[in-house]
C-alpha cells in the first residue's frame, strides 16, 4: 500500500482504514458469491443482507424506534432540500427554517420555489453565520422546523438541538451524523448526505418517522415520494449499492470497534480540544466561529494573511496533511475532523501548526 496521508477534506472525506481494508478484501469476491460487490444484483440475497444490515445498525446506533423508516435516496442532501417541503408541508400551515449558512439558505430557497409559506424564524447572517442563534420562537401551528446541525463552511454546530414543542424537527445532519448520540423522538425526519461522515458520495441516509409519511401527497412524482422508498426498502429502483455497502461497514466499525456513539462523541471532543486549544493559545491562528458555537467536525481558522494561508496549506500537504484549504466561498483554512480522522491525525496537525507558527509568526 502506498503512503496514506492524514485526510482533512470536508467531503468526500476520510473513511475508517479498517473499512477500506475490508472493502479491498471483498472487492473481487463478496462473501463467496464469486462476484464483486460492484457486480451484485440489488435483487440478490447478498445485497438484501447488505441493505438490511445497514438499516439495522443505523437503528441501533441512533436508538431509533419501530416508528422510524431508514431509507437510502440518491441525489444527496441537495435533493432533500426540495423533497422535504414537497412531501411534508401541510396546507395552510407555515414551514419554518433556521438559517445558519449556505446549506440552510439552499434548503430555504427550494421551499420558496415551490411557493410554500416559508418563515425564517432565526438567522446568524448578521455576523456572517459565525454563530448558532438561540431563543427561538416556534409557531406551534408550523408544519415543521428545519435546521442544519453543522455548518461545514463556517465551522459552527448546534451543541443542543432546538426545542420546537410538538412541531416536528427536520434536520440536515450531513456533516455530523453518527458523531454523537441524541434523542431522535422530536424529529420527524433526519437526513444526511453520506460523503462527509458515513460513506462515499452517492446517496443520502434519510430517517423518517412513519406518521410523517401520512403527509405525502398523491400528486407528486413517484421517485420524489418518501412513501415510494419506504414501501420498497429503498429498492423501488436500483439504489447506490456500493455506497450502501460501505455505509454498512462504517456502521459496523462504529458499533464494534468504537463501541457506539457515546464513545465516538468522547473521541471527537478530545480531537476538538486538541486543535481548538492550539488555536486559542496562539495569536497567529484565529478561529472564525464563535466559541460557544464551534463545530467538532469542521474547524475553521485564518492566518495573518492569505499568502501565509497558501503556504500553510502547501507545506502541510508536503508533510502528509491534506485537505486544509478553506471553502472557496470564504477562504482561510479548514480542518475537517470527522469520525474517521483519528487523534493521531489531529495531533500531527497540531504539531505542524505549532512548528509553522515558530517559523512564520
Amino acid at each position: 500500500m502506498g503512503r496514506r496521508i492524514h485526510n482533512f477534506n470536508a467531503g468526500p472525506a476520510a473513511l475508517p482504514l479498517p473499512v477500506l481494508e475490508e472493502v479491498q478484501l471483498e472487492l473481487l469476491d463478496y462473501k463467496g458469491s464469486g462476484m464483486s460487490i460492484l457486480e451484485l444484483s440489488h435483487r440478490s440475497k447478498w445485497f438484501d443482507n447488505v441493505i438490511n444490515e445497514a438499516v439495522e445498525r443505523t437503528r441501533r446506533l441512533l436508538n431509533l424506534g419501530d416508528d422510524f423508516e431508514v431509507l437510502f435516496i440518491q441525489g444527496g442532501a441537495s435533493l432533500q432540500f426540495c423533497m422535504i417541503p414537497m412531501n411534508l408541508a401541510l396546507p395552510g400551515k407555515p414551514v419554518e427554517y433556521v438559517n445558519t449558512g449556505t446549506w440552510s439558505t439552499k434548503a430555504i430557497k427550494e421551499a420558496q420555489i415551490q411557493g410554500k409559506d416559508v418563515v425564517e424564524i432565526a438567522s446568524s447572517e448578521d455576523r456572517n453565520f459565525s454563530y448558532i442563534p438561540g431563543n427561538l420562537t416556534v409557531n406551534p401551528d408550523a408544519a415543521y422546523l428545519h435546521f442544519t446541525s453543522n455548518n461545514t463552511i463556517k465551522g459552527t454546530q448546534w451543541s443542543r438541538f432546538p426545542d420546537a414543542g410538538a412541531v416536528p424537527l427536520i434536520c440536515d445532519m450531513s456533516s455530523d451524523i453518527m458523531s454523537r448520540s441524541f434523542d431522535p423522538r422530536p424529529f420527524g425526519l433526519i437526513y444526511a448526505g453520506a460523503q462527509k461522515n458515513i460513506g462515499p458520495a452517492g446517496t443520502a441516509l434519510v430517517m423518517i418517522r412513519k406518521d410523517m409519511l401520512e403527509r405525502v401527497p398523491d400528486d407528486i412524482p413517484t421517485m420524489l415520494k418518501y412513501s415510494t422508498f419506504a414501501g420498497k426498502n429503498s429498492m423501488f429502483n436500483t439504489p447506490a449499492c456500493i455506497v450502501i455497502y460501505i455505509i454498512s461497514l462504517v456502521m459496523k466499525w462504529l458499533e464494534e470497534t468504537i463501541g457506539g456513539l457515546e464513545n465516538m462523541d468522547a473521541i471527537n471532543r478530545e480531537k476538538g480540544a486538541l486543535i481548538y486549544g492550539c488555536i486559542d493559545a496562539s495569536d497567529f491562528y484565529q478561529g472564525t466561529a464563535a466559541k460557544d458555537s464551534r463545530s467538532l467536525m469542521n474547524v475553521t481558522f485564518r492566518l495573518p494573511n492569505e499568502d501565509l494561508e497558501k503556504r500553510f496549506v502547501a507545506e502541510a500537504l508536503e508533510a502528509g496533511l491534506g485537505g486544509l484549504k478553506g471553502h472557496r466561498s470564504v477562504g482561510g483554512c479548514r480542518a475537517s475532523i470527522y469520525n474517521a480522522t483519528g487523534i493521531d491525525g489531529v495531533s500531527a496537525l497540531v504539531d505542524f501548526m505549532k512548528e509553522f507558527e515558530k517559523k512564520n509568526g
